[in-house]
């Protein structure tokens, strides 16, 4: 599974990369405060929400430590998705919430 590092993905975001970030957290821990531009789509509902993904773009995945987001990326990787697990989650995030 490809990782990257909360630090990568801040440093990326303030260069005016469009990335695309999933956060596979629960509705209500996403309301304490998310990454800007993440979507969220909780681990319980990406088998059924996948279709919304593009298979050409790359989805970084967040959780609250990496665990959640490492078995989405699993998933998703198995079915043909580009993705990458941000190890540590939004517990090793850093830069900007909204």
């Amino acid at each position: 599974m490809k990782t990257i590092t909360p630090k990568e993905v801040e440093e990326r975001l303030r260069a005016g990369e469009s990335l695309h970030i999933i956060d596979v957290r629960e509705p209500d821990e996403v309301a304490a405060g998310k990454i800007p531009g993440a979507i969220n789509i909780p681990l319980s509902l990406i088998e059924f929400r996948m279709h919304e993904l593009d298979q050409n773009q790359e989805y970084i995945l967040v959780c609250r430590s990496g665990g959640r987001s490492g078995r989405a990326a699993e998933f998703l990787d198995s079915r043909g998705y580009r993705v990458v697990n941000m190890t540590g989650g939004m517990l090793a995030w850093e830069g900007p919430v909204e």
